[in-house]
């Protein structure tokens, strides 16, 4: 209601000279019945707001944890039933069936390697229709922080911590139990580190451990971007920083743990040396996260590495592909790895780090009836290899440090890949757009032959794809900004003004004279490449934000131009259901600017209460009296 004109049927008065057909009686009967409603309205209103200012002054148990955490599963082997929770934390939670029997599947490896001892990984999976909604804790959060890290309403990330080891009074003759992390927020490297302090203490000790390190949780200040954040977990301190919607993506290294006497792995393995919070911390220094979400990913991508370009390109398309690993580890680590290539663009569609046979969505994607979705799956089962065959593009990595990973790798053609031992590489027939650019496989190589450490081969990858993803971008922001309203044509008297419409082939025209060839050395085929990404969700997903920040930022500057007119001079010659009606169009504006979390200064906000306060002057006593409580 606050996009549509300010003065409405008012504003009609103004641009054609003529009165409504409507008698004023009708008019005024209709105004005064919505009048009542309004006050009524604004009565319940008032209740509720005093019942959440009251809620809102004493902070309750797990509030702060909630923030962070949705809940931590305890998930072990069962003869008979096969996998199954054991326990939830907090007991409150309640998960569908279709969640459960999803979650106990991904909690496991699901393939022939062993995995004997303790693995580490993440996975992705999708909520029940009734979960299906961003929780209002997250309202603020998504509005600062960096896009690729707004909390998604349909889907959980999983941080799983399994452990298999030998045990004689098992009947398999085996220990099989994962702690399992459940939250919205897609902080891969952060809650990698915080189960890795954890689950080793919890095996240890049992539940009085994961009650302890829930109660650190629910410490926790909030997850604000821009801040740095100290989080206190099992003794030690992990330091963070959450990035907020305008920073720049870090191109450093990712080393971390400056102090060299505190080691999460050090830690993970020897839980005499963790203390309960509530104790002086053995270890005063913290542990410096650089990055909440971003992997190695020189370390995930290594064995096919001389292709990654022709990756980026099938990423930044939404192409189907499947990467096929031994481990969920290597397989998750990989899919989360080629997902951030296109960073900071946001990755629109849907992307699982690990995939089960067992999920509730393998037929859904396994049908040879239709072509494959726009999604990356992770899989780990040689069931995969003959099930998914058909699929373009198939990734094929081997263990890290495995033998092949360091022989160079060629694109083998779509199809003939028959089993999961097939060697690494690229199944496609994909051909790229762009030409590789020689000088970052150089780089790279030189690094391998000097040594160089792979946080150093990571971020020099990382900013050759930010660099490459905003020369793509920057012709498509360009031609939006074109769309734009110019600021002289937002006036008070006239609807809030909008964006012209994004037409293809008038972007495509442009680009012969701004295209990216301005701002990369890469050369190609940068038409077709956009004419492909035009048609993906990718492009969905970045217009559909745009568009929402330029209609937001076209309200404000309507606001702005309300703020100074002078609306007083304006009613002289309105009739007083116009008066009336402008009111309470500008009562809705300003009650948008805190609902809808708009970014006006308080200034402006003064001014537009003020010229509220003179037009409602201008009325009758009665109708002043109660426009006044609306």
């Amino acid at each position: 209601m606050a996009d549509e004109d300010l003065m409405a049927n008012s504003c009609d008065g103004v641009v054609d000279g003529e009165p409504k057909t409507s008698s004023p009686e009708e008019k005024a009967t209709a105004l005064l019945d919505g009048l009542r409603r309004r006050m009524s309205a604004a009565a319940i209103d008032d209740q509720r707001s005093d019942d959440m200012s009251r809620l809102q002054t004493t902070v309750l148990p797990l509030d702060r944890f909630k923030q962070w955490v949705y809940c931590i599963a305890i998930v072990a082997f069962d003869i008979e039933l096969g996998q199954t929770i054991q326990q939830l934390y907090p007991a409150s939670v309640k998960l569908t069936e279709r969640e459960t029997s999803n979650i106990c599947y991904l909690s496991f490896p699901d393939s022939n390697s062993g995995c004997m001892g303790d693995t580490q990984f993440h996975f992705r999976t999708r909520l029940c229709p009734i979960h299906r909604k961003t929780l209002s804790i997250y309202k603020e959060y998504n509005k600062n922080c960096f896009q690729s890290l707004q909390v998604d309403g349909t889907h959980f990330y999983g941080y799983v911590y399994f452990r298999q080891v030998k045990d004689r009074t098992a009947r398999r003759g085996y220990f099989q139990k994962s702690l399992v992390l459940l939250t919205r927020l897609p902080f891969v490297r952060l809650f990698t580190h915080v189960i890795q302090l954890m689950a080793p203490q919890f095996f240890e000790c049992g539940d009085a451990s994961l009650e302890a390190a829930c109660h650190d949780i629910d410490q926790w200040p909030a997850p604000t971007p821009g801040a740095t954040l100290n989080l206190p977990l099992m003794g030690v301190v992990l330091q963070i920083t959450v990035p907020n919607r305008n920073e720049k993506l870090n191109h450093s290294p990712n080393t971390e743990n400056p102090c060299p006497s505190v080691s999460i792995t050090s830690l993970a393995g020897n839980p005499a040396a963790i203390t309960s919070s509530s104790h002086p911390s053995l270890n005063p220094y913290p542990i410096v996260i650089p990055s909440v979400y971003e992997l190695n990913i020189y370390k995930s991508l290594a064995p096919i590495v001389t292709h990654i370009q022709l990756l980026w390109e099938l990423i930044l398309t939404c192409e189907p592909i499947t990467v096929m690993a031994s481990t969920p580890d290597v397989c998750s680590e990989t899919v989360q790895s080629l997902v951030s290539l296109i960073l900071p663009l946001k990755y629109g569609s849907d992307f699982r780090p690990f995939f089960t046979i067992h999920d509730s969505e393998f037929k859904e994607y396994t049908t040879k009836t239709q072509s494959p979705p726009p999604i990356i799956l992770g899989v780990t089962n040689p069931f995969f290899a003959k099930t998914l065959q058909h699929w373009p593009h198939i990734i094929r990595i081997g263990d890290y440090g495995s033998a092949n990973n360091n022989q160079k790798t060629k694109i083998k053609k779509s199809g003939l890949i028959k089993t999961l031992d097939s060697k690494t590489g690229v199944y496609t027939k994909y051909r790229p757009f762009l030409q590789k650019d020689r000088e970052i496989l150089k780089k790279l190589v030189k690094g391998v032959e000097s040594r160089r450490p792979s946080e150093v081969q990571s971020a020099l990858l990382r900013r050759f794809f930010t660099e490459l993803t905003q020369s793509f971008l920057i012709p498509l922001e360009r031609y939006f900004a074109s769309l734009m309203p110019l600021q002289k044509n937002v006036s008070p008297f006239k609807r809030t003004p909008i964006l012209q419409h994004f037409r293809p082939d008038d972007f495509l025209r442009s680009l012969e004279t701004s295209g990216p060839q301005l701002t990369s050395g890469v050369k190609g085929d940068w038409t077709g490449l956009y004419t492909k990404f035009l048609r993906c969700p990718n492009f969905v997903c970045w217009y559909d934000t745009r568009l929402r920040e330029a209609n937001q930022k076209l309200r404000v500057l309507h606001m702005e131009a309300i703020s100074a007119a002078n609306l007083t001079d304006w009613i002289r010659d309105k009739a007083e259901v116009e008066v009336v009606d402008l009111i309470l169009r500008l009562k809705d504006k300003l009650s948008a600017v805190e609902s809808d979390g708009l970014p006006l200064n308080g200034e402006t906000v003064d001014k537009l209460r003020a010229n509220l306060n003179q037009l409602i002057d201008t009325l009758p006593e009665d109708l002043k009296a109660i426009l006044n409580k609306t």
